[in-house]
């Protein structure tokens, strides 16, 4: 089944990474930005990365986007994060919400930090009501892998509010070319999102680049 799918804040390199995946799988993907000129900048370079054919991204407004999906992903910086869903909880209500915040705060970035509510996600929840189920995933995925044509040898941890909901982002895990792992209830989400952390920081005691 394909989908119609919103990437909030995806004019970063993450976020344009899942575009490319996305759609080339067949999905339908719009990027969002707080200024559609940057959004239809970085739809246009994913169009760019799937090499004319026939795909085609496009760039809107952050509200505008999330109003037109099925599914709503947020890949923005943890300082945005919660005014960023409170802009956004009346228009994607009753959606499946992807969060792919980590709560990172720099400039220490390899040291976990736990949000009052215990989680990135526990947050979104909290903020965007019961009645839109929020799923955890690709917090531990380094964006290079993101634009290579090829499958990506990296398990993706899935948390959330429903198993329904779960199942759908499993899906779109494998069509983005990587293997998903139900990982449980939203209770669960501190620990993948503080797995982040952790491997920053053994990426730079050990120079390695692989997650």
């Amino acid at each position: 089944m394909n989908y119609k799918i919103a990437i909030i804040g995806g004019t970063g390199k993450e976020g344009k990474g899942l575009a490319y995946r996305w759609a080339k799988h067949g999905h339908e993907v719009i990027i969002g930005s707080r200024q559609i000129e940057k959004a239809q900048l970085a739809a246009d370079e994913v169009n760019t990365m799937l090499g004319g054919k026939n795909i085609h991204v496009s760039g809107l407004e952050n509200i505008q986007a999330a109003d037109w999906c099925d599914i709503v992903v947020l890949t923005v910086p943890y300082s945005v994060h919660k005014d960023m869903l409170q802009a956004l909880k009346d228009v994607i209500n009753g959606k499946i919400l992807i969060d792919v915040t980590v709560p990172l705060v720099p400039p220490k970035v390899n040291i976990v930090h736990i949000p009052e509510a215990g989680s990135a996600g526990k947050e979104a929840q909290e903020i965007v009501g019961e009645e839109t189920p929020v799923v955890i995933a690709f917090q531990n995925i380094s964006y290079e892998h993101l634009t290579k044509d090829e499958d990506i040898n990296c398990d993706v941890l899935v948390c959330g509010t429903s198993k329904k909901a779960r199942e759908v982002v499993l899906g779109l895990v494998e069509d983005a070319g990587m293997k998903g792992w139900d990982a449980g209830p939203m209770a669960n989400a501190v620990v993948v999102e503080g797995l982040t952390s952790v491997l920053i920081h053994i990426n730079k005691q050990y120079g390695s680049t692989e997650v």
